[in-house]
């Protein structure tokens, strides 16, 4: 099969193949993302040792699976393993067998721990025999590479990556799989033989925001919008229950998670860490803060600082496109079909704000299409203070060579057209802002338009227009 974009990825995982050293990878990232399949497909199906943790199940479960793959790999015990401790004991025997393959490129000895953290189930020895396998054996193996995949973020972050007992620094590299791009979104319709506008791409990723699962769903005999009512809208539909299944899988507790991202989907401009501890459902403390972490980590939130006051106010804002559709549409259905929604108030407000999503999902192109790729930049949110009546921009990149963009995204159904009444909004907000950091650098007004730009008497005011097409540059 073909592996679609991921040359960051495949870019790293061909260093560990040629590193001299041991390698223990952690590849994590949102359920559905494509972890299993980059793994299985980069190393063509060929480990030395493969198995998955099972969902929902008890630790001899999981222990009678763990047998069964090293069965299946060529350890002839045929009793099952009586903890972990004797499972990874003949994990490593097999590994010391004269028989294990080994990959062709640099004779490594490949592991592949699928679902890792189903394994740790409650009060078994899991993560003592994984750290006592790595740093008694695994660790002084130079042609041992050991892949160590999740869907449970959290886990993974506080058990691999952030741990400061058995596997603290053990982890060589991290893989963190984020969505697709909008050019891996095409590539990959155009193997699926779906038909669709570049514009149309860009509302297929408000809806189902690059996920390669989501993708694959959909029927090349359907629209767009007709695949949208089968897959979300039905009761039968594959996605109509993705939304809670989507957060159980990710965390073991996702109550709070879950209300941080309901609270910042009806304040599409963010909120502070401090507002958001005022809600009853979220609360403060150590839990909101290891929440945030892990959502942002996962690429559901963004944290960015307002321009003019810094780290000292930081906002939160919602950027997981098919999150924002799941709570707007799904979790509190409202009408049966999205053909019928289409064009109404309510859809042009989400269309908009999921536009903007997108745009924030695609700074790099934003940026070389500025021509700015190799300028060191800081991208913030600004917002004006709560005495005034608000002035905001949702993307300001402060650049090195003395330029401020300010960036407007705009999704229209014909041809974006600058009017009085936005060039007056758009003086407001630049005056405010130069008033507010008395800024020494230009300040030019950035447009990204979503279904293409025509000028107008007003347009003198722009310096910058991105087009749909930018948006999809590699």
């Amino acid at each position: 099969m073909k592996i679609i974009g991921r040359k960051r990825e495949k870019d790293s995982l061909m260093q560990c193949l040629m590193s001299k050293r041991p390698e223990f990878v952690a590849v994590y990232g949102r359920r559905r993302v494509g972890k299993t399949y980059l793994i299985r497909e980069y190393f063509n199906k060929q480990f030395s040792f493969y198995t998955t943790g099972l969902s929902d199940e008890k630790t001899k479960g999981q222990l009678r699976a763990f047998h069964a793959s090293l069965n299946a790999y060529g350890h002839k015990d045929k009793s099952i393993p009586r903890d972990w401790f004797e499972a990874f004991a003949r994990l490593r025997e097999l590994l010391e067998s004269d028989k294990v393959y080994r990959e062709p490129i640099n004779n490594k000895r490949v592991i592949f721990l699928d679902e890792l953290p189903w394994m740790d189930t409650a009060r078994s020895d899991f993560k003592s025999a994984l750290d006592y396998f790595w740093n008694s054996w695994a660790s002084a193996q130079e042609d041992l590479l050991l892949i160590a995949c999740g869907s449970a973020t959290s886990w993974i972050i506080t058990n691999l990556l952030t741990d400061k007992k058995g596997f603290h620094n053990r982890i060589t590299r991290r893989i963190h799989l984020a969505p697709f791009s909008l050019a891996e979104c095409e590539a990959l319709f155009a193997l699926n033989d779906i038909v669709m506008t570049r514009c149309q791409m860009i509302e297929s990723y408000m809806v189902f925001g690059g996920i390669p699962h989501y993708l694959n769903l959909l029927d090349s005999r359907l629209s767009l919008a007709q695949n949208i009512n089968e897959l979300c809208f039905k009761d039968y539909g594959y996605l109509h229950d993705e939304y809670y299944n989507l957060f159980y899988s990710l965390y073991d507790k996702p109550e709070k998670h879950m209300a941080i991202l309901e609270t910042l989907a009806r304040n599409r401009d963010g909120l502070t860490r401090a507002k958001l501890s005022k809600e009853k459902e979220i609360g403060g403390g150590s839990v909101l803060t290891k929440d945030l972490r892990e959502l942002e980590e996962c690429g559901f939130i963004r944290k960015f600082s307002n321009f003019t006051k810094g780290e000292g106010e930081s906002f939160y804002q919602l950027i997981d496109s098919f999150t924002l559709f799941s709570i707007r549409f799904i979790k509190n259905k409202k009408f049966d079909s999205w053909n019928e929604y289409i064009n109404t108030p309510g859809y042009h407000s989400w269309r908009g704000n999921s536009f903007e999503i997108v745009c924030l999902n695609h700074i790099n192109q934003i940026k070389a299409t500025l021509g700015i790729s190799g300028i060191e930049t800081n991208e913030f949110v600004w917002r004006s203070g709560e005495s005034e009546k608000g002035a905001q921009i949702d993307l300001v990149i402060k650049r090195k060579d003395g330029v401020i963009n300010l960036c407007e995204m705009k999704f229209t159904n014909e041809a974006y057209s600058l009017d009085a009444d936005e060039y007056e909004k758009i003086r407001n907000r630049m005056a405010r802002l130069q008033k507010a950091t008395n800024a020494k650098e230009a300040i030019h007004i950035t447009l990204v338009c979503g279904n293409g730009y025509k000028q107008s008497k007003y347009s003198g005011i722009v310096q910058n227009v991105i087009l749909r097409d930018d948006l999809f540059g590699g």
